[in-house]
C-alpha cells in the first residue's frame, strides 16, 4: 500500500520510513553520507587498537625542502626494537592524509612505531618506517611549482640513505599511505616503477574518476587531474607488489573497488567493514606491515 505525502510528514511514520529507506540505501551503497550511516548503523566493524608494546627508537629532524619551495619539513624514522644505530634496514616511506604531517604516522595517532614493534616480535623481517611532511599537496607536482613527490624522491630518500637505511638509487623501498597519502603512494610507486619500489600499500586511497568529483584543492584544474590521476593508468605498478584496502563504508569505496578490479594481477588486500577512520586504519596496520616486511626482505 502506498504511503501518502501527508502521512510521511507525520512524526512516527516519517522516522520509520526514513529508517527503512536508509537501510536499503546503505545496502545498495547509494545513500549520500554513507560513512555517517555505516557508523551509526554499526556496520563498520571493530576499531583497531594500538598495541601495548614498547616501540623502538624514533629519530626525527627537519630540512628545508627546495621541492616544497623552501618550506621547512619535518621527518621521523621509527626503528624496530633492538635495531642498532648502524643497522642497514629496508625502509617504508609513509605518506599521511590531508591535514596531517609526519607525526600522524606514530605515537598515539596511527601508532605505526608500535605496530612495527609488534610485527617484528611476531617474525616479520625488520625494516624502518619513515614519514615526512607533505602538506595538503596531494603528493604531486602543483602549478605553484611545489612538488611533494619530488621532495620524497630527491630529498627524503637521500636523507634516509645518509642515516644508513637502504634508500639509495640501487635500493627498492616500500610505500604506505592512507587517504590523500594512499593516492600519493600509488602515484609515486607508478612513477618510480619496480626498479625503485618493491611494494606499495594504499589504504582508503582518495581516488576519483573525474575532476568534477574531486575534493577542493586536490588538483589545480581538470588538466592537472588528467595528468596525475592513477585511475586508468595501472602500467607503472607492474612488477611491484601491491596491496589496497578500503572499508565498505568509506566514501571512496565504489571508485577504489572498480580501480582494484582493473589491476592485473589482482592486488592483495580487499574490502571489509570499515569507514574512513583511524579505527579502520589501525585495524589494517598489522597485515599491511606484514605484507611490506615480507616483500621488502
Amino acid at each position: 500500500m502506498s504511503v501518502s505525502r501527508r502521512r510521511l510528514l507525520t512524526g512516527g511514520a516519517a522516522l520509520t520510513v526514513a529508517a527503512v529507506a536508509g537501510a536499503v540505501g546503505v545496502e545498495d551503497r547509494v545513500l549520500p553520507g554513507r560513512t555517517w550511516a555505516y557508523a551509526h548503523l554499526g556496520l563498520d566493524g571493530p576499531a583497531g587498537r594500538i598495541p601495548d608494546v614498547a616501540p623502538g627508537r624514533l629519530v626525527s629532524g627537519s630540512f628545508v625542502s627546495r621541492a616544497r619551495l623552501g618550506r621547512r619539513v619535518g621527518w621521523g624514522v621509527a626503528y624496530p626494537p633492538g635495531a642498532p644505530r648502524s643497522a642497514s634496514l629496508p625502509v617504508v616511506v609513509v605518506l599521511h592524509g590531508r591535514g596531517g604531517d609526519h607525526t600522524s604516522a606514530f605515537g598515539h595517532n596511527l601508532g605505526l612505531d608500535r605496530f612495527l614493534a609488534q610485527a617484528t616480535s611476531r617474525g616479520v623481517p625488520p625494516f624502518a618506517v619513515a614519514a615526512v611532511d607533505g602538506g595538503d599537496t596531494y603528493w604531486h607536482a602543483r602549478g605553484s611549482g611545489e612538488d611533494a613527490a619530488a621532495m620524497v624522491v630527491d630529498e627524503l630518500l637521500p636523507l634516509l640513505a645518509g642515516q644508513g637505511l637502504r634508500a639509495r638509487r640501487s635500493d627498492r623501498v616500500g610505500l604506505l599511505g592512507w587517504s590523500m597519502g594512499g593516492y600519493g603512494a600509488l602515484a609515486i610507486a607508478g612513477a618510480l616503477g619496480a626498479d625503485r619500489v618493491a611494494a606499495v600499500v594504499a589504504e582508503s586511497p582518495a581516488l576519483w574518476t573525474s575532476y568534477d568529483d574531486t575534493a577542493p584543492g586536490a588538483f589545480d584544474d581538470a588538466a592537472d587531474f588528467a595528468r596525475h590521476t592513477v585511475v586508468g593508468h595501472p602500467v607503472g605498478l607492474r612488477g611491484i607488489d601491491v596491496r589496497i584496502d578500503c572499508g565498505t563504508g568509506d566514501p571512496f569505496y565504489p571508485v577504489v573497488r572498480d580501480y582494484v578490479a582493473s589491476l592485473r594481477p589482482a592486488p592483495a588486500g580487499g574490502f571489509e567493514p570499515g569507514g574512513h577512520t583511524m579505527g579502520y586504519w589501525r585495524r589494517m596496520a598489522p597485515p599491511q606491515l606484514a605484507f611490506l616486511g615480507h616483500h621488502l626482505s
